[in-house]
């Protein structure tokens, strides 16, 4: 298994990023990347949505359950299809004084055999979801601090 994780500070409340980072229809509207994020299915607390964005010119498209716990400032992802599929993602939010940290933890245990391997779980890690990833963060950290939340009718 390989274990990833990516930070951001933001200048701004657990409450405005939330408002951003855990409603994900809205994320192609301030992440250029982001092809869409539909929500396929809702049941009870856990939504199966399908995502889909672009890593420099390729296109990726996944699906994922999706758990979204605003009381513990936190979200949960799980892959079910694509090249990821079995990979667990876990948003976390940490209030620091007037900033707050956005953390995103991916453990990689991946079932498609093409990408099982040391290699593949390498270029899975490193090549895509980190810089997709980080890529996500910088645009949240930019969307946040320049008031797009508010722009975009939240």
């Amino acid at each position: 298994m390989r274990h990833s994780v990516n930070q951001v500070v933001i200048h701004g409340t657990p409450e405005q990023i939330m408002d951003l980072a855990f409603d994900l229809p809205r994320w192609p509207a301030f992440l250029p990347h982001y092809r869409w994020v539909t929500v396929l299915e809702r049941d009870g607390d856990r939504q199966t949505v399908e995502m889909a964005c672009w890593r420099t010119g390729i296109p990726l498209r996944w699906r994922s359950h999706l758990w979204v716990e605003p009381e513990q400032r936190r979200m949960r992802f799980h892959h079910i299809a694509g090249p990821a599929r079995g990979m667990e993602v876990e948003w976390t939010l940490v209030p620091e004084g007037d900033v707050v940290r956005v953390t995103i933890r991916h453990d990689l245990a991946l079932q498609v055999p093409i990408v099982r391997s040391a290699l593949g779980q390498w270029v899975v890690s490193e090549f895509f979801v980190g810089a997709v990833a980080n890529r996500t963060l910088a645009c949240l950290k930019q969307a946040v601090e320049r008031g797009v939340e508010r722009k975009l009718g939240a």
